[in-house]
């Protein structure tokens, strides 16, 4: 009996150290930042999320169009404005149905949020697209971020620096556009990563600084995978409307309508203006909806 357990023994060690050369073949050697050796198991490697694989999958594909948009001829631009061709501002529906489009500039004097107004759309549970740049995300980080998990807003792309789009130098409402398509791609790519990388999405539509464009640059945002919305209703002017222009203004809207105001200055009368002309467009029988939901035209 006392040989058995004893050879019992013995092969229970030599299974152990089987068992310990199989674990240590799965180990690797690597090098730390001091050229150290260290030992790291498959156990120990670093795994990638779904979504850190998902955002790495896009941005891949952005690089690709990036380089392919870099090196294509597309021209000599014609147009420059807000309805230059390839600018979508209607949805194609007979429906009642509006869709909001906020937008935050950013910078020195456009970084401010308007908090009524958005409490007003959340407490009535308000669709809207919001067309944020990259200069309003770093002021407002947080409220962005709150922004973006609710369901009833869609985050966009309102460009880098917020400067309107031409391939040669241009202007619009005092701001210096870009000059080139290096220039282009940037405004357009770099605050699309920036909303990728914070929230896991990427914008699926853009509206530049003025939302003034040459016909050059809409193509190029179209191979970069966005498309360009603008409008047909101003809603705030700017923000510089008194709350009676802005309901004014919004209840000119019809079936289809992309209506643009601004939640970056709480200290116009926007908010105001808003909660009156949604209401009475509630009771008109209209319904507000996201711009993904219709085709554009």
């Amino acid at each position: 009996m006392g040989k058995r357990i004893g050879i019992v023994l013995f092969l229970l060690f030599v299974l152990a150290g089987c068992m310990n050369q199989e674990v240590a073949t799965t180990e690797e050697n690597v090098l730390d930042k001091e050229g150290q050796t260290i030992i790291q198991t498959e156990q120990d490697a670093p795994l990638i999320s779904p979504e850190e694989e998902k955002k790495n999958i896009i941005l891949e594909d952005l690089n690709m169009r990036k380089d392919t948009v870099l090196n294509q001829d597309y021209g000599e631009s014609v147009e420059f404005g807000e309805y230059v061709s390839g600018v979508k501002t209607r949805m194609k529906t007979n429906d009642k149905v509006i869709a909001l489009t906020l937008d935050a500039c950013g910078g020195e004097n456009g970084s401010g949020y308007d908090y009524a107004l958005m409490d007003f759309l959340l407490e009535n549970k308000i669709k809207a697209n919001l067309f944020i740049n990259a200069r309003w995300i770093e002021v407002q980080k947080e409220a962005f971020m709150e922004l973006a998990s609710n369901p009833l807003f869609e985050i966009e792309n309102h460009g880098t620096e917020h400067r309107p789009l031409s391939t040669v130098p241009k202007s619009a409402w005092g701001i210096a556009s870009t000059s080139t398509k290096s220039e282009i791609v940037d405004e357009i790519t770099d605050n699309q990563e920036k909303i990728l990388t914070l929230t896991g999405k990427q914008p699926r539509f853009f509206r530049s600084g003025t939302a003034f464009y040459d016909d050059v640059s809409v193509q190029m945002a179209e191979d970069l995978g966005v498309e360009i919305v603008n409008f047909d209703v101003i809603g705030d002017g700017g923000a510089t409307f008194t709350k009676e222009q802005v309901e004014e203004s919004m209840l000119l809207a019809t079936a289809g309508s992309i209506i643009i105001l601004h939640m970056n200055q709480p200290n116009s009368e926007t908010a105001e203006g808003v909660k009156s002309a949604i209401l009475t467009l509630l009771e008109q029988g209209f319904s507000f909806v996201h711009l993904h939901e219709y085709e554009l035209e």
